[in-house]
């Protein structure tokens, strides 16, 4: 299902719910995964060139927070309007230029260990 976030980050913050409630993505079957995403994608055509150029789609899994107002243990994947220097970018994202520096070569060694 699909529902208005609030609190919202932007006006147009949806959030895309599986109806079973589940806490760990990875436990969502193929056939929950296609209708979320088939959801997400209706609600991204509905959004761009109304309320955004573009959207984003995040889904967190944060099991060391306390459940809250603000963290829900249930799987929930977020799709924002965004737009060039949108409200979202210019009270956090223009400040994270620093984390998308290039990884060296040993960071990426180390990373793709984890991996294999």
């Amino acid at each position: 299902m699909v529902i208005l976030s609030n609190p919202r980050k932007m006006p147009g913050h949806f959030l895309v719910i599986p109806k079973r409630h589940i806490e760990k993505p990875w436990e969502l079957r193929p056939d929950e995964l296609s209708d979320i995403f088939e959801l997400i994608f209706f609600i991204e055509k509905k959004i761009i060139g109304k309320l955004g150029e573009g959207c984003d789609i995040r889904q967190n899994y944060r099991p060391f927070l306390k459940q809250s107002r603000l963290k829900v243990d249930h799987v929930h994947f977020h799709i924002y309007p965004r737009y060039f220097e949108d409200y979202l970018y210019k009270v956090s994202e223009q400040f994270e230029t620093d984390l998308f520096t290039d990884l060296d070569e040993s960071d990426q060694e180390e990373i793709a260990k984890l991996l294999t």
